[in-house]
């Protein structure tokens, strides 16, 4: 049976604590940002009465909470492997993703609530002071987005805490034109007609983050990859390989991949096993990042 662990590639567990070294110091300053707006948007959101405010303040509040979830499962899965941990602790991001998406499903429950309630016992609004707390918020949340973008890419934990920031900045954009048109109009049930649309959208995005979440966790292939394809490949590649079976793929944490089987290449000496195992793991991490196999030849 051959192991190969190759830690100069990309997406490597040597040199993950390298890169998520980076994500800490984002979602640090993100976590700064965003908890100073949210107490700007609560103090707002009691002072003109306005529950699309409060809705968004509330809603910024889960994303801190969540920042802070995704910075502590970056510090628990920067923790050596242990003798019963082999893999580490990487899948504390994964966790924290799948808390951020069921923390968001309970958000959306109470906006849409408390928006019902809100239609059915209309209330009067400060419309001026409603859009420039607002516009305050869409400024900070539009700097939060520019922050995370380029590291919600590749990983699913820091992906749970940018589609918050992503998610409050849509919203604020909503709140910001609905409390023009509140300014101009009066027309208060607006601000929950507004609260309740920002819900359905936090919805949708929940719903993806936790589907991702469970199929890491269920150890789904990941996406794009095909087990069949990647059995064909390597057939066709290397022609030593007479059979493959046993195959499996599955995520470890978000952009790290790993792969067993059982792959007959007939009667060869030990020399010539390791240089078929090294053109395998070399067509697997440069086309499929696939950087982490356990391969048992069989003759």
């Amino acid at each position: 049976m051959k192991h190969s662990h190759k830690p100069k590639t990309k997406g490597s567990f040597a040199h993950l604590h390298e890169y998520r070294s980076v994500e800490k110091k984002k979602l640090k300053l993100t976590m700064t940002i965003t908890g100073s707006v949210m107490v700007i948007e609560v103090i707002g959101g009691i002072l003109t009465n306005s529950l699309a405010l409060l809705s968004d303040a509330g809603h910024m509040f889960t994303h801190f909470f969540a920042l802070g979830i995704s910075f502590g499962a970056i510090i628990i899965a920067s923790k050596e492997p242990c003798h019963h941990r082999t893999y580490g602790f990487y899948r504390a991001e994964i966790l924290a993703a799948l808390f951020n998406s069921l923390f968001l499903f309970a958000v959306t429950a109470y906006i849409f609530y408390a928006g019902v309630k809100r239609i059915i016992h209309p209330e009067s609004i400060l419309g001026l002071q409603m859009l420039l707390v607002a516009v305050v918020g869409l400024i900070v949340n539009v700097i939060s987005v520019f922050i995370l973008r380029g590291s919600a890419r590749d990983d699913l934990n820091i992906k749970g805490a940018f589609l918050h920031i992503l998610a409050d900045m849509i919203s604020s954009i909503v709140i910001v034109f609905g409390a023009i048109i509140l300014y101009f109009t009066n027309w208060y049930i607006i601000d929950p007609l507004l609260a309740i649309g920002i819900c359905f959208v936090i919805f949708v995005w929940a719903w993806r983050l936790f589907k991702d979440s469970v199929n890491i966790l269920l150890e789904t292939a990941p996406k794009g990859i095909n087990i069949d394809n990647i059995s064909t490949e390597l057939k066709k590649e290397i022609p030593e390989i007479q059979d493959i079976s046993d195959m499996h793929i599955w995520v470890i944490t978000s952009n790290m991949y790993s792969l067993t089987a059982h792959i007959a290449v007939g009667y060869v000496n030990h020399k010539k096993s390791k240089e078929i195992l090294s053109r395998i793991n070399t067509l697997l991490n440069e086309k499929y990042d696939i950087e982490h196999t356990t391969i048992q030849f069989n003759t």
